[in-house]
This record gives structure tokens, sequence and C-alpha cells, in this order.
């Protein structure tokens, strides 16, 4: 049986600061937490998200 590799991620190197009220980002990384992932993960993959969205939109 052949054994998949998984594909290589583009590597992570850089960092994206942003500003937040204290109570929003507590409640958004126990909302994570319980949801069995981390803030980071699903702030990339809003930003993905849209500019995956907004990129189509700029094609048409």
């Amino acid at each position: 049986m052949a054994v998949k590799k998984k594909s290589k991620a583009k590597k992570k190197n850089s960092q994206l600061v942003i500003r937040i009220n204290e109570d929003e980002r507590d409640d958004f990384v126990a909302l994570c937490d319980e949801m069995d992932t981390s803030a980071a993960r699903e702030v990339r993959r809003f930003i993905r998200n849209f500019l995956a969205e907004h990129q189509s939109i700029e094609e048409t």
C-alpha cells in the first residue's frame, strides 16, 4: 500500500498584529477552544475566504 505524503503548506513567516477589544478577544478565543480550533487558524481561514471571494469578484 502506498503511503501518502501531505503536501507542504506554505511556510508561515509573517505576523499580522491587530488591536481588538479585550472582551471580544477573550470570547473569540474561548469559542475557538470550545470548537477545538485555534484563534490563529480561524483568522487565517477568514483571510483566505475573504481573498478568494474578492478575487473572484475582481476577475468578472
